[in-house]
């Protein structure tokens, strides 16, 4: 699969996700959806990200998540989004090891996630 089909792939799966959360009551609006190179090399200098965040590829997208209408950082709160993420076939932040990202949903792409 190319990188522009991936990339098709990936923006289908995010519509399905924004769907789905609305219909389960959660608000979603965008977070952060693309990043330069140089943004990449100044989160990864600052310990904030990865140099090869996928990003850069246009295949992660943070949210920001509110119910009721009030905004929830709390990374454990997207775990219903995050497994229905997962089950559309993308990987879900929440489940990094290193450092949970709750609010990030990804498409692996050349390994990572």
């Amino acid at each position: 699969m190319t990188l522009s089909e991936k990339q098709q792939r990936f923006t289908l799966m995010i519509a399905q996700l924004i769907l789905w959360a609305q219909q389960q009551g959660y608000g979603l609006t965008f977070g952060e959806a693309w990043r330069t190179p140089e943004q990449a090399e100044h989160n990864a200098q600052t310990g904030k990200g990865i140099r090869n965040s996928l990003h850069r590829q246009r295949l992660a997208v943070d949210f920001n998540l509110f119910v009721a209408g009030r905004y929830i950082s709390d990374s454990s709160a997207y775990l219903p989004l995050g497994e229905y993420w997962e089950s559309l076939g993308g990987s879900w932040g929440g489940r990094f090891t290193s450092r949970p990202d709750g609010n990030h949903f990804s498409l692996q792409h050349e390994g990572i996630r």
